[in-house]
């Protein structure tokens, strides 16, 4: 059970604000906060290095935190600056060549896709896009007859930035493993709102932010590779972080995923990133997952009771993603009046998921994520406040 007086105590801001933008970036709790100013005054007392050195213990449960979050190995996590440059520095990093074909569905998030498309124009790859099934999500069934003797990757956003869909990341691995294609898994709106676990999933590669459901800092994100995948991979860059100089003419990569490391970094935001991953399983993603999902479900009920009000969430399961739009009213100009209202919600402009908004015909949407600190009373609030647009 969620205690739902603890989490709202933990945070403060929930007295006044009704926050439904956890999709963009979450209210971060006392203890995370907490973490990340203690190690930014004690760089401040001591020097950067000096308190990076005292702050070890710290830095290494990061990963311990990652690896049981996650049912994998230390050595399999490392730490980066966003989601976008986590995935980047997998997706660069794949020893794909001309001719070679990824397979992706539209409703893969806008980053992903121009990087997808920059580097086939560069080396000349392939991309073939698996259709929707019936509930909108990514077609199992057309997937073996998308394959060629050239296709080599499938990437798949698992909770789309533009809706609530979940799409079936382990029905996707196994297929993957099936037919020995590299996985590459986003899981940048997953992470902090439900259990994963990259065994059961079956992908070689997965990244994150911590901004968003796993109540980190911003700035802060993490990639998780497959060991014996990240042994054979040679980052696009390197530095001494991660890599060590050896001689004049050579080098070894450090050890797993840590070669995708840069030594410049927010080391009040790591420390802080693992504090927020420590807070969500002593909660438990199950449990956080068991009220995100329903909360999600009730608000879509009660939206589509709501006149000229249309949800747009496929899938058959969905997340704590709810995206919606009211006719007559501009997405900018509610996102402004529900703010004055103290109701925090985002917009997702449709050039921002474009293949997915061109196959389902999407305006601009709005869009209100929540997390467990959220209540049924702010579900009431936002409501009857999106009622009350015109």
């Amino acid at each position: 059970m969620i205690n739902l007086t603890a989490l709202r105590a933990d945070t403060p801001t929930c007295e006044t604000l009704a926050h439904f933008n956890n999709a963009g970036a979450s209210l971060m709790p006392n203890p995370v906060y907490a973490a990340m100013t203690d190690h930014q005054a004690l760089e401040q007392a001591v020097g950067g290095y000096e308190a990076q050195a005292d702050a070890a213990p710290a830095i290494a449960d990061f990963y311990a935190a990652f690896a049981d979050m996650l049912n994998c190995d230390p050595f399999e996590i490392a730490f980066m600056e966003s989601a976008t440059k986590a995935w980047d520095a997998v997706f660069y990093s794949l020893p794909l060549v001309a001719g070679d074909r990824v397979l992706v569905h539209r409703s893969t998030y806008s980053s992903n896709y121009l990087a997808l498309l920059q580097l086939a124009r560069r080396k000349g790859l392939g991309i073939d896009f698996v259709p929707s099934d019936a509930h909108g999500q990514i077609d199992l069934e057309s997937l073996p007859g998308l394959l060629t003797g050239r296709t080599k990757l499938i990437l798949l956003t698992h909770c789309p930035s533009q809706s609530g869909l979940i799409q079936p990341a382990e029905a996707v691995g196994r297929f993957a493993k099936d037919y020995g294609l590299l996985y590459l898994l986003d899981a940048c709106q997953s992470a902090g709102q439900m259990p994963l676990d990259v065994q059961a999933i079956g992908c070689d590669a997965l990244t994150g932010t911590g901004r968003k459901f796993l109540r980190g800092p911003r700035g802060t994100g993490f990639l998780y590779m497959r060991r014996d995948l990240a042994d054979r991979i040679e980052p696009t860059m390197v530095d001494l972080q991660s890599a060590e100089w050896l001689a004049q003419d050579r080098y070894i990569l450090a050890d797993g995923a840590r070669r995708f490391e840069a030594w410049e970094r927010n080391v009040a935001g790591q420390i802080a990133l693992g504090q927020a991953v420590r807070y969500a399983l002593d909660i438990g993603l199950d449990v956080i997952a068991g009220r995100v999902q329903p909360m999600a479900a009730e608000l879509r009920e009660a939206l589509a009771a709501v006149p000229d009000v249309t949800v747009h969430d496929p899938g058959q399961q969905r997340s704590a993603i709810v995206t919606f739009s009211k006719q007559g009213v501009n997405p900018a100009d509610a996102k402004r009046i529900l703010r004055d209202q103290q109701i925090n919600v985002s917009i997702v402009p449709r050039n921002w998921a474009l293949l997915d908004a061109e196959e389902r015909d999407l305006p601009d949407l709005i869009r209100a994520s929540l997390h467990a600190y959220n209540s049924e009373d702010e579900i009431t609030r936002l409501v009857s406040a999106v009622a009350g647009l015109s």
